[in-house]
């Protein structure tokens, strides 16, 4: 059985993006990259919704000499993906099935049947698993900023008690907080 993880970079106020969209600020360093690619590593399918695959497409071409965008291009054309959209009509990426509505007894099926972990990518689409009861593992990554209003990396009005696993400490200033949820309710 797959683990349902949910990894996000975010401001310290809890944002992946401002008001306008912008997420430039939340851009990994070499460290924290190959951080989240290491949580990636582990990931047999990734779940998308709708703009975090539009943003995340480019790396089914992206090429790059240095090792950590190399690496995160190969973990990301290795993973199966579904993305869930209403009007996306093709995907853009090989390894992609596209799904017309979030089913959470579909996702816990999947994650019954994997032998691999699996991720779920973007602040809506985690929102629903996590309020689903259907997140196992959350890795937050803070970069020291604050952003004031904007995309919010958790959903509102859901409680989930979590157990804190690991923090890390990055150059940067980013910090990694991984949190496993808790069975305690």
């Amino acid at each position: 059985m797959g683990k349902l993880v949910y990894a996000t970079l975010c401001s310290l106020d809890g944002f992946v993006a401002d008001e306008q969209g912008d997420f430039g600020w939340a851009a990994p360093d070499e460290e924290v990259h190959a951080a989240v690619n290491d949580i990636e590593r582990t990931v047999g399918t990734q779940l998308y919704g709708r703009r975090m695959y539009d943003v995340l497409a480019a790396w089914e071409t992206m090429e790059s000499d240095e090792p950590v965008i190399r690496d995160f291009a190969e973990i990301w054309r290795g993973a199966d993906k579904v993305v869930y959209s209403r009007t996306l009509e093709e995907p853009r990426s090989a390894r992609t099935r596209i799904e017309r509505e979030f089913d959470p007894e579909a996702v816990r099926a999947l994650k019954e049947s994997a032998e691999s972990d699996i991720s779920i990518g973007g602040p809506e689409l985690a929102g629903q698993a996590i309020a689903a009861g259907l997140v196992d593992e959350l890795h937050l990554f803070l970069s020291p900023v604050i952003v004031g209003a904007g995309n919010p990396a958790l959903p509102s009005g859901v409680r989930v008690r979590l157990e804190l696993l690991n923090e890390r400490r990055f150059a940067g200033g980013v910090v990694q907080l991984h949190y496993a949820v808790s069975d305690a309710g």
